[in-house]
């Protein structure tokens, strides 16, 4: 099992970074897996060169590659301008439209001050649903102030729970043929295979596909 870490932090060292990794470490506490990291600042040039030839040079398309074929995705940007940077939009631009769909992918995002918080709500979010990736329910952002302190542990630690419940469910005490009802409930929507039409944990979760459901609705 292989789980991509892709951080778009530009200084060395890096809050973004930092993030990426704790989020990893999180996700390891409930799964064995290998973790491989992208820094996109390595790979800036390279990015631009692909817009402008059409064709990915060797580490970019390595990097590619690995994203498409992990079995959970952990991405992490700064915020610039109240969103994602550009940097890190324009990696995620080279992606194969298909590359991301059903894959579990967790969002993070820094930043200098609390106001930013919802970044992964408005701008991350939507960007990663476009590719039809199962977004957890859990996206964490750090400000500045909240390096150290316990809520911002509390808010990786649940979210690399939801990584590790959603790339390997046997992992998770209570996952496997039961997930928690708030995590199954917030995913079901964006998955490209069906919806949960039972949240009862005595009933299981149902889940019918949507040629299915289109069938159901079709005049005789």
């Amino acid at each position: 099992m292989n789980i991509v870490v892709v951080s778009a932090g530009l200084s060395s060292p890096s809050s973004t970074r930092l993030l990426a990794d704790r989020l990893a470490a999180a996700t390891l506490q409930h799964v064995d897996a290998e973790t491989e990291v992208i820094e996109l600042r390595e790979l800036a040039t390279e990015i631009a060169q692909h817009f402008v030839t059409g064709f990915p040079p060797a580490r970019l398309a390595a990097a590619l590659d690995a994203v498409a074929a992990a079995d959970g995705l952990i991405a992490v940007t700064p915020v610039f301008a109240a969103s994602y940077s550009g940097l890190f939009k324009s990696f995620f631009d080279l992606i194969d439209k298909d590359a991301l769909t059903g894959k579990p992918v967790l969002l993070g995002a820094t930043g200098g001050t609390a106001r930013h918080s919802l970044v992964t709500e408005h701008a991350l979010r939507p960007l990663f649903t476009y590719l039809r990736a199962l977004v957890l329910p859990t996206a964490v952002y750090a400000a500045s102030e909240d390096w150290g302190e316990e809520g911002l542990a509390q808010r990786i630690a649940r979210a690399g729970a939801e990584l590790a419940r959603f790339t390997a469910p046997a992992a998770v005490p209570g996952a496997g043929t039961a997930p928690d009802v708030d995590t199954a409930a917030a995913i079901a929507p964006r998955s490209p295979t069906g919806a949960i039409t039972s949240v009862d944990p005595a009933d299981g979760f149902v889940t019918v596909p949507f040629e299915q459901r289109l069938a159901a609705l079709r005049v005789p």
